[in-house]
């Protein structure tokens, strides 16, 4: 049986919870409903368990706030003996509209403070990542305000269909491969 390691990131905190940057804890804790499995608190994040097909997904959620998720990625990778190819960062994308998934082997971090933590612990940037798009509907000056804000009315409406999107991604990453998951996904 092949194990794989989701990492949704985001920031712990209840202040945290609902906002853009939190997108990848929101597709974990999809995931882990969908699979009627629980977190539970352990070494440096949240973690639970998903069987999906024969394959085991272990889903973390980093509790080392997102500049440090590079510590709880190789520490998971380590524990379950999960390979690199077999492990998938979740992360919120300013550079794509809102809602859209953009998956792919490597890439830089776009400035993305949880992305550079991975890189700089891992020592290189190949590693699967989904990214979802909260768009840069900000102005100059308050990028920090805005991913860091809550969604608005507008995406809300949608936003549980396209956390569902990127799950079923997700799934597919564990059964079809990242080749065939990009192709199937990338354009949804």
């Amino acid at each position: 049986m092949s194990k794989f390691l989701i990492v949704g990131l985001g920031n712990i905190g209840d202040e945290y919870a609902e906002t853009r940057h939190n997108i990848g804890f929101k597709i974990a804790d999809h995931l882990a409903h969908e699979g009627n499995v629980k977190f539970k608190s352990d070494r440096l994040a949240d973690v639970a368990e998903l069987k999906h097909k024969g394959k085991t997904l272990v889903l973390i959620k980093p509790s080392t706030y997102m500049n440090l998720s590079g510590k709880a990625v190789n520490y998971w990778m380590q524990s379950e003996k999960i390979s690199i190819e077999n492990t998938m960062i979740l992360v919120d994308e300013l550079a794509l509209p809102f809602g859209k998934i953009r998956i792919g082997p490597k890439g830089s971090d776009g400035g993305h403070n949880g992305l550079k933590s991975i890189q700089e612990t891992l020592g290189h940037a190949n590693y699967p990542r989904l990214r979802f798009g909260i768009s840069n509907e900000f102005s100059k000056g308050s990028q920090v305000n805005y991913v860091l804000g809550k969604w608005s009315e507008e995406e809300l409406k949608t936003l549980n269909d396209r956390i569902k999107i990127a799950a079923d991604a997700i799934k597919a990453f564990s059964f079809i491969g990242l080749q065939r998951c990009m192709n199937e996904y990338n354009n949804k």
